[in-house]
């Protein structure tokens, strides 16, 4: 039997249907080159290349996910919009798992009619059912994988060119992503000191930069501290810089532990540090430092030549609301580390930030004299219901041109010219006189309490102590309002200040006391006597020192010490109120410790009355 020729129409449109797949076959590698070539792309490149890949293979989605405890998908492009970036999944859940653990390729064309992803999520809930998937390398290792889905099942077994199309946009994705990620380890590398692995002065620089910008825009205050290691010259000449090294590593990681969570430190250069504190005034920053000197000081830095004690001397720079200048407060804080080393090392030094002391000293004086010292209120809150049953009177100094200066820029300056009794008697006034006139509108009911700072000087005064109690006497009578024996007025006195005789602090509240004031200790944890006080005074109220909140966090003894102090003083009958709440979880711990009352920005800041 003759044999028979093949029909030439039929070999006509194999030839030109081989012929026009490898046509599409190079167009698409043409779109490809020309996405991996461009510098004019808008956007991620690995975005445009999946939308390219899902037109070009004719399915519905691709995407390119990694693995740690779940499957993130960290891009993706999806014609029905259903699957976002950033979505995270189960992995055993997903097809993906499978090329991850096999470190190969897997195509299935119908998943309903596979039998180990027929009831996946992918096919039960999303309604895929087809799907390519290929593991991306980058190094040694498997480090995303690149998945096709279409909503449709293929007919046919995906084809060679496709696959061949696909292995490519994979080594590509793998080249892109390990560029990327040495990109990020420069740029990480850069920003990083090498030795001790904290931000190094460029990086310090560029978050100072943003940290004005953020402060501003809150209208918040900060504080920048420079932080020396004392006689380190002396480590490296007798031990050598390796162990001089040592020494800056264990400095690093101390200063870093010792912070306070929102704050950050960096190594500035040398044997200096930065720490930048934020949402902190004077007295805050004061608190936190001073506290990490003599954590410093009590514990030896660990190396191969043995336990090293150190000292570290301080400055700080203090940038106000109304003059935000970077390079004013970093050489204000460099002027005061100065002094910090003249005046003995060991310490912290800390200078108004509008002038120095003769500004400071002649500003509080006319502000005194012109009764410029004004209240201002921050709400105390009951942590158990969230009412307002509290505030606090701090004290404002209203300068000439209605600029406002807090309390801890001017006391100490107050304190040392002896104006403390004048700054005591215009609050305490202030406070009663809005005390009354809250009551009379009804706004608040008298068992409302109106914390008031007072200081021994003041107490110590017999005269003004008398003048107090008949000022509150007219004000009982003037407010229309039947007023019960505790009266509202809570007078706040802070154990780091009486130093002296406690039977004449005794003697000195007793007058304020049968009229039905009630006392309560400030700053408690801050001292060394608190519990001498809290045994010999009868305190009403507790205030938690604010250092001890803000730490508690990171903290499992401060923590331990809060409930405990919360505990006693609800055995005693003491209401604890804890300082510088700043947000819902720091409440809900304390909430959770059995505290009763918080006050702190996040339930509001102070106002002028």
């Amino acid at each position: 039997m003759p044999l028979q020729k093949p029909k030439q129409g039929a070999a006509t449109a194999d030839c030109k249907a081989a012929l026009d797949e490898a046509n599409r076959h190079l167009e698409r590698l043409k779109l490809l080159w020309k996405l991996v070539t461009s510098r004019d792309s808008v956007g991620d490149p690995i975005d445009a290349m999946l939308a390219l890949a899902v037109e070009a293979l004719g399915m519905d989605m691709a995407a390119v996910g990694n693995f740690t405890d779940v499957y993130t998908v960290n891009y993706v492009y999806d014609k029905a919009g259903a699957i976002k970036a950033g979505m995270t999944f189960p992995t055993g859940d997903t097809l993906c798992q499978h090329v991850h653990d096999a470190k190969g390729p897997v195509f299935v064309e119908d998943l309903t009619r596979h039998p180990a992803f027929s009831h996946s999520l992918a096919v039960t809930q999303a309604g895929l059912r087809a799907y390519a998937g290929l593991p991306i390398w980058v190094g040694e290792g498997v480090h995303s994988v690149l998945a096709f889905f279409s909503r449709t099942p293929f007919k046919a077994p995906f084809g060679e060119a496709d696959i061949a199309f696909m292995e490519l946009l994979a080594a590509w994705l793998g080249n892109f992503l390990y560029q990327r990620q040495q990109q990020e380890l420069l740029e990480r590398l850069a920003l990083t000191d090498p030795l001790t692995g904290l931000l190094n002065r460029r990086a310090a620089e560029r978050r100072l930069t943003e940290e004005f910008a953020r402060a501003k825009r809150h209208d918040e205050g900060f504080a920048i501290a420079l932080v020396d290691l004392d006689h380190f010259k002396s480590i490296n000449d007798r031990y050598g810089h390796g162990v001089g090294d040592q020494v800056l590593q264990g400095m690093a990681k101390l200063l870093d532990s010792e912070s306070r969570s929102e704050d950050w430190v960096a190594r500035w250069g040398g044997e200096e540090f930065m720490i930048l504190l934020r949402k902190a005034d004077i007295k805050e920053a004061m608190y936190v430092l001073e506290r990490i000197v003599q954590k410093v000081r009590e514990t030896p830095i660990k190396t191969s030549v043995g336990d090293i004690v150190m000292t570290v001397s301080v400055g700080i720079g203090y940038p106000g609301r109304e003059d935000r200048d970077i390079q004013v407060a970093l050489a204000e804080a460099d002027s005061c580390l100065y002094q910090a080393k003249v005046h003995g090392r060991d310490r912290v030094e800390v200078r108004s930030r509008v002038g120095g002391i003769l500004w400071m000293a002649q500003a509080v004086k006319n502000a005194v004299r012109e009764e410029r010292i004004q209240l201002a209120s921050q709400p105390i809150v009951d942590l158990a219901t969230g009412e307002v049953v509290a505030d606090e009177a701090l004290a404002r100094l209203v300068m000439p041109d209605g600029a406002m200066l807090p309390a801890g820029e001017f006391i100490e300056t107050a304190e040392g010219l002896g104006l403390m009794v004048e700054i005591d008697r215009q609050i305490t006034r202030q406070a009663m006189a809005r005390c009354t006139n809250l009551l009379a509108q009804g706004q608040k009911r008298p068992n409302f309490a109106h914390f008031v700072n007072l200081s021994p000087q003041f107490l110590a005064r017999k005269n003004l102590v008398m003048e107090t109690l008949m000022n509150a006497q007219s004000y009982c009578m003037a407010c229309g309002v039947e007023m019960p024996q505790v009266k509202p007025i809570v007078f706040e006195i802070t154990e780091r200040q009486f130093l002296g005789n406690l039977d004449s602090l005794e003697a000195d509240l007793q007058p304020l006391l049968d009229f039905g004031f009630r006392l309560a200790l400030d700053d408690f944890g801050s001292g060394y006597s608190s519990f001498l006080y809290l045994a010999r005074l009868p305190i009403s109220f507790l205030k938690i020192e604010g250092w001890m909140v803000a730490n508690m966090r990171k903290e499992r003894k401060t923590a331990a010490i809060i409930e405990s102090l919360a505990r006693f003083c609800r055995d005693q009958g003491i209401t604890t109120v804890a300082e510088w709440v700043e947000d819902e979880e720091t409440a809900r711990l304390l909430r959770e410790m059995g505290v009763d009352w918080a006050q702190g920005w996040y339930y509001g800041r102070p106002e002028l009355s």
